[in-house]
């Protein structure tokens, strides 16, 4: 793992355990086992950090679509296999993401979330636009902007899931149904 790998790795164990308020760089470059220069070499300052933690994240939804989703299914196969995928790290980054935007609005990061968030809108668009191509996905849309409509929808959903409400297991399977259906409807 090279530096700036641990640097990231140590803050968000430091935050993890002491927050973000009293975190501070020599905690993150201590855990690290690099000089506090370094730190400083690849991240401007404790909050910027939060952009590599989220992009850390974003890859984890990649990853998981490139996995779950049959390149050959049809479009409500994908549809559910997209919304398996982004819950699946949903869930298992929750505290992460808690994490990831606490730091970011309390910092000008927020203003780059569209290019954090572009490998997953590209990921999806992919996938969108080939059933654009089939004329199963309407076609008076931009592929791109239905890609980062459904990737909100979704990744908003699984936070009420996961992050902003109490856990029930029969709520995320309403909420996963009732989003699907909702997708289906407003694609075709």
């Amino acid at each position: 793992m090279d530096k700036r790998e641990r640097i990231i790795q140590a803050a968000i164990e430091v935050f993890n355990e002491l927050g973000i308020e009293k975190t501070k760089v020599s905690k993150i470059v201590k855990k690290a086992g690099v000089a506090q220069g370094t730190f400083y070499l690849y991240f401007p300052s404790k909050l910027s950090v939060m952009t590599a933690i989220a992009e850390k994240v974003i890859e984890q939804y990649v990853q998981k679509i490139d996995e779950m989703v049959d390149e050959e299914g049809s479009l409500p196969e994908q549809l559910n296999q997209i919304i398996e995928a982004m819950f699946t790290v949903s869930r298992e980054f929750s505290d992460l993401n808690m994490l990831v935007y606490a730091g970011s609005s309390s910092s000008d990061q927020m203003n780059e979330w569209d290019k954090i968030y572009s490998p997953l809108y590209e990921r999806v668009q992919e996938l969108v636009a080939e059933h654009q191509e089939k004329g199963m996905v309407r076609d008076n849309t931009e592929s791109y902007r239905l890609a980062k409509l459904m990737v909100g929808l979704i990744e908003t959903t699984a936070e009420q899931v996961y992050l902003y409400d109490e856990y029930k297991e029969d709520e995320e399977k309403a909420q996963r149904e009732a989003l699907k259906l909702f997708l289906e409807r407003a694609l075709q």
